[in-house]
């Protein structure tokens, strides 16, 4: 059996201000109408024996992961928590380790959530060899045919063989240019994607060979993982206990037996503003536009409008992001430090790094519209079917207007029906809830008053979504 391992822990800070810590660049359609996340489960579904994926996340992004897959028909066979980032070998071993208890003998393919891969089936034709030379027990990983020198790329050197799989000779850093060139121009090089191919139990055998503790904490961190709903929230502890570090150096480049498959598909990591710029179409000036932009005298140029109007005039290979409450500008030669930007702003107590305006729920989502002193206004929209938790706020009240929608209200000791353009009010200390009983979203304008409005000021009694306890 063929299980795939989708690898949806990252933060993408250098895709800020779309991708932030809270709602990463897996999670968003970047590419198409559909989220990184839902392509890469789409494209590994369609290699001949696959099954359900296990997908390893952050514990964050469990229900938006969790609503992604069921959006398109890829259910789960599990879904793993990190509780703490810890590189993808640590995270591979999560996945080999729960393939193994479903499917003894299962061979995984590994692939992170935020690729992407143009050409479809010439990554499953791929695939494929990669599938036979595991059933060989060999280690098997993907090396992208080199069109030209990028020096943002870890390389595979091939060794001598036939094909189409041939044994990896040497893996190499990210190169400086005239080494990179070098490397493109001799054909033997190959830039490192990162996706594997192996047999669970072989991953596991040489994990245990060349980092012994690095098993042994995944393996007490499954054992006393818990089930928490549809996920398997994997031990903190004793997961925190594990050593940070990739399959590569963890692994493939220690064994004598890796192998690396050419793939030639169209791939890309997505790792900057320019890389997605390239993976777009272009229009005659060579823009990329995206949302409501004018462009006037510009050329190669990426404009991303998320919320209003965005005007660029005199602009020559420049990225300019809108959203809500963050605008980026920059020259594409300069967008690799957008990650050193976003250390800026975590490092000022700033929350933009983190969360968007609009903040994800599992029962949907609420936007914080207008705030000052003593009073914040926010937009609840409440999927079909969803319940807030029952709660409590020690230093705020809150007002709810009905905008559309039906809402069944819980204050205290009462329930009762909120049509549109009705309202109610929450005071302080009352244990209440919004629940949508409809079949349309229910949008609510929310006001909250008093000291203090901080989001940690909840106490959850009853949750639907495992949340009870927290204030987070």
């Amino acid at each position: 059996m063929i299980i795939p391992v989708i690898l949806s822990g990252g933060a993408g800070t250098r895709l800020w201000p779309l991708s932030r810590e809270m709602y990463p660049k897996q999670l968003l359609p970047l590419i198409s109408e559909r989220t990184m996340l839902q392509e890469t489960a789409l494209r590994l579904r369609g290699v001949e024996g696959a099954g359900a994926p296990i997908v390893v996340c952050n514990e964050a992004h469990r229900f938006m992961v969790a609503e992604q897959l069921r959006t398109i028909g890829v259910p789960a066979a599990a879904i793993l928590l990190e509780p703490v980032g810890r590189n993808t070998a640590p995270a591979v071993a999560l996945a080999a380790l729960k393939a193994e208890s479903l499917a003894p003998g299962a061979t995984l393919i590994v692939a992170p959530a935020d690729h992407v891969i143009r050409d479809t089936a010439a990554f499953r034709k791929a695939a494929q060899v990669a599938v036979a030379a595991a059933a060989e027990d060999k280690l098997v990983t993907f090396g992208v045919v080199a069109h030209a020198p990028e020096t943002g790329y870890g390389y595979i050197r091939r060794g001598a063989g036939a094909g189409p799989a041939f044994p990896v000779a040497q893996f190499i850093e990210k190169p400086v240019l005239a080494k990179a060139r070098e490397y493109v121009e001799s054909g033997e090089y190959y830039w490192n994607s990162g996706m594997f191919v192996f047999k669970a139990a072989r991953f596991l055998t040489e994990l245990e060979r060349f980092a012994p503790a690095m098993l042994a904490a995944a393996r007490a961190s499954l054992a006393a993982a818990k089930s928490d709903l549809d996920f398997i929230r994997v031990d903190k502890a004793a997961f925190e206990a594990c050593p940070s570090d990739s399959i590569d150096y963890a692994v493939m480049e220690k064994t004598r037996d890796a192998m690396v498959v050419p793939l030639d598909a169209g791939w890309s990591d997505v790792g900057s503003w320019s890389s997605l710029f390239d993976s777009l179409p272009a229009d005659e000036q060579g823009n990329v536009l995206r949302g409501d932009v004018l462009a006037h005298d510009s050329t190669d140029c990426f404009v991303h409008a998320t919320s209003r109007l965005v005007a660029v005039v005199g602009l020559a290979d420049h990225v300019v992001v809108e959203t809500k409450d963050a605008v980026l500008v920059a020259p594409k030669t300069k967008v690799q430090d957008v990650k050193e930007l976003v250390s800026r702003i975590k490092k000022s107590g700033r929350s933009e790094a983190g969360l968007h305006r609009e903040v994800f729920r599992p029962w949907g989502s609420y936007d914080s519209i207008d705030f000052g002193d003593r009073f914040q206004v926010k937009r609840l929209t409440v999927k079909p079917g969803a319940v807030l938790s029952l709660q409590m706020h020690h230093h705020r009240a809150e007002h709810w207007i009905v905008v559309s929608g039906t809402a069944r209200i819980t204050c205290d000791d009462k329930v009762f029906l909120l049509s549109e353009n009705e309202s109610t009010y929450i005071p302080i200390g009352s244990r209440h809830r919004i629940e949508n009983p409809g079949k349309v979203p229910l949008h609510i304008v929310e006001v909250q008053s008093g000291s203090y409005l901080g989001e940690d000021d909840i106490v959850r009694f009853e949750d639907n979504y495992g949340r009870q306890g927290t204030n987070t």
